[in-house]
């Protein structure tokens, strides 16, 4: 049973006549009746009674037109969804990004893209790197704001910002005298680092690797606003990026001129995925914004 026999079908009944339903169908009164007489071998029963050249809906006919009538209605139903989700004005898009996205980065882009698009709804998903590629596989989100620093040849990551990341220290640590610092020179100090979920860590343990040391990890934590309440405390030091959630009040950040500390920033989704019409504008948008700032 396919597409084209239940359309046929309905047809037929609605009308009780091969010739005429042929002729509103554009295909042969012979290849017409093949159809339904196949339809009617797959279910067992015959749907019409015939006499002559005039056909008749029977009660089994009805039946099924019955059904028929609510399966299409469901379809098209189906359809209209599908096509309100893509629609470039008033569609929807999935999105997935990193937490310490969501305090600037995601907002602004929202903001000023539904000053253009104010019907276009989101789907936001805060979460870890990790978590972020495996949503994005699995096709949970259409897009992500996440760091370039994964390996999978399934995601494609294209570059948007570069952040600096700040040796982060209580206001009265010693180093707070300093305004610039190699990394070498915290050798020694306690590190407040990232649980492995956060890529922060994976990027905290190359910088002190190219600086000549392994870290003294004290304290993992998985977010940024934690791992700076930890070293506000004075419990140790980290390198984190200068964003707004930071209490400058007990948190100072230096510059490291060597290495050079920063993490990257991307917009990434499933290559040779499907990539919707509202999805597509709003990517198009987050090039344009980026340029712009």
């Amino acid at each position: 049973m396919d597409w084209h026999q239940i359309k046929y079908f309905q047809t037929v009944a609605q009308v009780q006549h091969f010739t005429r339903a042929a002729d509103l169908l554009s295909i042969s009164q012979p290849a017409l009746s093949r159809s339904i007489s196949k339809l009617e071998d797959e279910l067992g029963v015959q749907l019409f009674d015939r006499k002559g050249r005039n056909i008749y809906l029977n009660r089994y006919g009805r039946m099924f037109l019955n059904r028929v009538e609510q399966s299409i209605k469901q379809i098209e139903i189906g359809k209209q969804e599908i096509w309100d989700e893509i629609h470039p004005d008033n569609g929807t898009i999935s999105l997935s990004f990193l937490p310490s996205l969501g305090i600037n980065v995601v907002p602004n882009i929202i903001s000023t893209f539904q000053k253009t698009y104010p019907n276009v709804k989101f789907q936001l998903t805060q979460t870890s790197n990790q978590q972020i590629i495996e949503q994005l596989k699995s096709r949970n989100v259409d897009l992500a704001l996440t760091s370039l620093l994964h390996d999978d040849k399934d995601v494609f990551c294209q570059l948007l910002l570069t952040e600096e990341l700040y040796l982060a220290v209580s206001v009265d640590h010693p180093l707070t005298f300093y305004s610039e610092i190699d990394l070498e020179m915290v050798t020694n100090e306690p590190f407040i680092s990232f649980k492995d979920t956060n890529v922060l860590q994976t990027i905290i343990k190359n910088l002190c690797k190219k600086a000549g040391f392994s870290p003294e990890v004290v304290f993992e934590a998985e977010d940024i606003g934690t791992v700076s309440g930890l070293v506000g405390a004075k419990l140790g030091i980290s390198l984190l990026p200068d964003l707004q959630l930071l209490d400058k009040r007990k948190v100072k950040l230096i510059r490291v001129n060597n290495p050079v500390c920063k993490r990257e920033i991307g917009m990434a989704w499933v290559k040779d995925g499907y990539i919707s019409p509202v999805v597509e504008g709003f990517i198009q948008y987050i090039n344009r914004f980026f340029i712009k700032h």
